[in-house]
């Protein structure tokens, strides 16, 4: 004999929306769950599948809660702060601030549709450290005009790797799907908006990365002694002209074709052979040749001309950043008198 589910503490949230759904029948209920999106259908489809048979009082019960909460309810304001407080109320700080972040993201209802609004510069960027098999994944997932932008980014042999993983594709598990939508939430997303945030550390760097030596040491050195764990970490997001350097190739392309008249020469001017050709070498011969006399004919030159070409370069650099263009490493460097 069947087990009737006569508990109503028993039902999750999920149990009873699917209570609900197939109490309407099968053409109303399946007009409202057409409705939700793909995930959402999969998750209350399970718990369907799994309810059994519920009891007629549970059923009555659910449509008269149902029914009651909405004949009772004026205005509502649904707003990220509504939204907050709501989730306050039965979670912990951290994972509100993660489902936040999630709800703040790019465009997007879903965990997939989010990753097709984020600039395809910097999904490459952090799908080529990941196991081609997880990249294949990500790119079956997201929009396909997105997906090709992405994988056009891609190292060649990476790619080779990551078509071979999507041809032999089947259906993807769902706790495989799962465990891939989580870490991309936990390890891409949170950061990716994070970074989009409120950070007065971040802040400060922004403004000391647009500031000269002189004003750099005035601040830092006090704040040095008397909040070093802020000083370090406000050292830690700046950037300077020397991290450039450890921009990929089509990166300092994009560079490189942003910068004004001799900005470029001022900016390699004083810097060492390595460092020079880390840029000169991603321009074509006959430009390189010009950049380098050009850097000859400068002679002596004073240090405040070589840190305002370089600190003009990297705003155009921070606000390729910005736009998700490119990603720059941090370090830190000084400039004296250069010849």
């Amino acid at each position: 004999m069947l087990k009737v589910r006569s508990d109503y503490k028993s039902l999750n949230g999920i149990e009873k929306a699917a209570v609900i759904l197939l109490a309407l029948g099968e053409e109303r209920g399946s007009r409202l769950m057409e409705r939700l999106e793909d995930d959402e259908i999969r998750e209350v489809s399970y718990a369907m599948a799994g309810l059994g048979t519920v009891s007629g009082k549970i059923v009555e019960r659910l449509i008269r809660d149902f029914t009651e909460r909405f004949a009772g309810t004026g205005e509502l304001a649904g707003t990220f702060d509504t939204t907050e407080r709501f989730l306050s109320k039965f979670m912990n700080g951290d994972r509100v601030q993660e489902i936040m972040a999630d709800l703040r993201g790019p465009a997007g209802r879903t965990m997939w549709e989010k990753m097709s609004n984020v600039n395809e510069q910097v999904l490459a960027t952090y799908l080529r450290n990941e196991h081609p098999q997880t990249i294949a994944v990500v790119l079956t997932k997201i929009r396909p005009e997105h997906a090709a932008k992405v994988l056009g980014l891609l190292p060649a042999n990476l790619v080779q790797m990551v078509v071979a993983r999507i041809i032999k594709m089947e259906a993807v598990p769902r706790d495989v799907l799962e465990d891939v939508e989580k870490t991309l939430r936990s390890e891409f997303m949170a950061n990716y908006v994070r970074t989009l945030g409120h950070d007065s550390h971040a802040i400060m760097a922004e403004i000391l990365n647009r500031t000269d030596r002189g004003v750099f040491d005035m601040i830092m050195e006090p704040l040095e002694r008397r909040l070093p764990e802020s000083a370090t970490r406000i050292k830690q997001l700046m950037f300077t002209f020397e991290d450039l350097a450890r921009l990929d190739p089509q990166a300092i392309q994009m560079l490189i074709r942003s910068c004004e008249g001799d900005q470029l020469a001022y900016a390699l001017k004083g810097l060492d052979e390595g460092m020079q050709n880390r840029f000169l070498s991603n321009m074509s011969e006959r430009a390189a040749n010009l950049v380098r006399d050009e850097i000859e004919m400068l002679g002596a030159v004073r240090a405040r001309d070589v840190e305002e070409a370089r600190l003009g370069i990297l705003k155009t650099a921070k606000q390729l950043a910005d736009a998700g263009e490119i990603i720059i490493t941090n370090n830190d460097s000084t400039t004296q008198l250069v010849y």
